[in-house]
């Protein structure tokens, strides 16, 4: 069992050293690996990567679902989700870390929530926890608070018109995995937290070619272990998740799915 969760992003396939692996099955399927348990930061740690050994699963074919809901079944209440990011503001420049605080879903066709019947509308204004945010801010210098994300369907980039759409409408950050990655945690009434590595400058912020795969890599695996020890500081950090909202949201009423743990 653990009560904290990392989700590694792009690159980010390990974390956890003599980690236990956890084979967790759900109903919506198997998650896109096993679940590696193990002690971080004086803390029970699940780690889970993303898209799966080798980059298995491209962002528009992860089961999402069965990814969050086998962390909670394992007792997690908390989420902490590393990711590579476009940046959509000049300021930003690559290997800067951002918090985001909202998020803005332009996803097409993926299964984004867990409610097949019933009034059940999950409150999502503040899609972050607050808590979670103030752990990740907090856990190194030049950790920058707040921003956008946009979230695309993928697996291609960005035209640069859409980028530039995209930051006119006050996008600060693009990426491809962050819904419904969040909403799904908040319908399991878990915290979670987004920490975004800015590895390129979107289309239509930077002139030439345009942003590639290669380069998207290489800069996130550069700062594998900065992440690494900005979320082991992270972890060690969090305040119990008793009572906060991202939880309560649901104390009156009857959910008409299975929220295990």
């Amino acid at each position: 069992m653990a009560d904290v969760a990392v989700i590694g992003g792009t690159g980010f396939y390990s974390f956890i050293e003599d980690g236990e692996d956890q084979e967790v099955p759900t109903p919506y399927g198997a998650p896109t690996a096993p679940i590696a348990v193990g002690t971080i930061g004086g803390r029970r740690v699940a780690f889970l990567s993303r898209h799966g050994p080798g980059h298995r699963f491209p962002p528009h074919a992860i089961n999402y679902r069965a990814n969050l809901w086998a962390l909670r079944s394992l007792g997690v209440r908390q989420v902490l989700a590393p990711c590579a990011v476009g940046g959509l503001d000049p300021r930003l420049g690559p290997g800067d870390l951002v918090v985001p605080d909202q998020l803005v879903d332009r996803t097409q066709g993926r299964a984004q929530t867990y409610v097949e019947s019933g009034a059940i509308h999950v409150p999502f204004a503040d899609p972050y926890c607050p808590r979670v945010r103030g752990a990740l801010v907090a856990a190194g210098p030049g950790v920058r608070d707040g921003g956008t994300m946009v979230v695309i369907e993928g697996p291609r980039f960005s035209t640069r018109a859409e980028s530039r759409q995209y930051a006119a409408a006050g996008g600060t950050l693009v990426n491809m995995t962050g819904h419904p990655e969040a909403v799904l945690a908040r319908e399991l009434r878990m915290c979670y937290a987004s920490l975004a590595l800015v590895t390129d400058l979107d289309a239509g912020v930077e002139t030439g070619q345009g942003v590639g795969q290669a380069e998207v890599f290489a800069r996130f695996e550069a700062n594998l272990a900065r992440l690494g020890d900005l979320l082991t500081s992270a972890v060690s950090s969090l305040e119990d998740p008793a009572g906060c909202t991202c939880s309560t949201w649901a104390d009156d009423i009857a959910l008409t799915y299975d929220v295990p743990g």
